[in-house]
């Protein structure tokens, strides 16, 4: 699968509002697939994000424990989506300690560390989010195509935390 038919499949379900056919047809696409210019713990992830968008969340967790599971580069771990999951499902401890394994496994991406961040904003934990974006940022290389979003998301955090600006609060532009 090349990220041009992807991104055309993407297109038609947005445009159409029907995730729950997209989330089928990239599902089945990941169990047939061999090789292309997207893995198939990319796909999978992508399923898993339509699957909830559908409001099946248990179809979701499946296809982030089989994206986990094949180990290819997903844009972010995985288990970033397991974790936001079982918050959806209302098993914040079970996510809390997703969470925590991937911080104690350290090496966290700066997509990684973005998506629980706003997994933990997400769930009502400001200050839990903020930590992941701070140090996200301040592990980040200048150049990483995340590092501008990631400042939003902090500053965000930061001011509904009521807090005042900071030196890497200067950074936004």
């Amino acid at each position: 699968m090349t990220r041009e038919h992807l991104d055309r499949l993407l297109e038609q379900a947005l445009l159409a509002d029907d995730h729950d056919s997209l989330a089928s047809r990239l599902y089945d696409v990941a169990l047939d697939y061999s090789s292309g210019d997207v893995s198939r713990a990319s796909i999978l992830v992508l399923a898993a994000e339509e699957w909830r968008a559908a409001g099946q969340p248990a179809r979701a967790m499946e296809c982030f424990q089989r994206a986990v599971e094949d180990g290819g580069e997903a844009g972010f771990d995985p288990r970033a989506g397991i974790a936001d999951t079982l918050f959806e499902l209302d098993r914040p401890d079970e996510a809390r300690e997703v969470i925590e394994t991937i911080r104690a496994e350290g090496n966290v991406s700066t997509a990684t560390a973005h998506t629980i961040a706003e997994t933990l904003v997400a769930y009502g934990d400001l200050r839990g989010g903020l930590e992941w974006a701070t140090q996200a940022v301040l592990d980040c290389d200048e150049n990483d195509p995340e590092q501008v979003a990631l400042l939003r998301t902090r500053y965000r955090i930061r001011v509904d935390l009521g807090l005042p600006e900071d030196e890497l609060d200067e950074m936004v532009s």
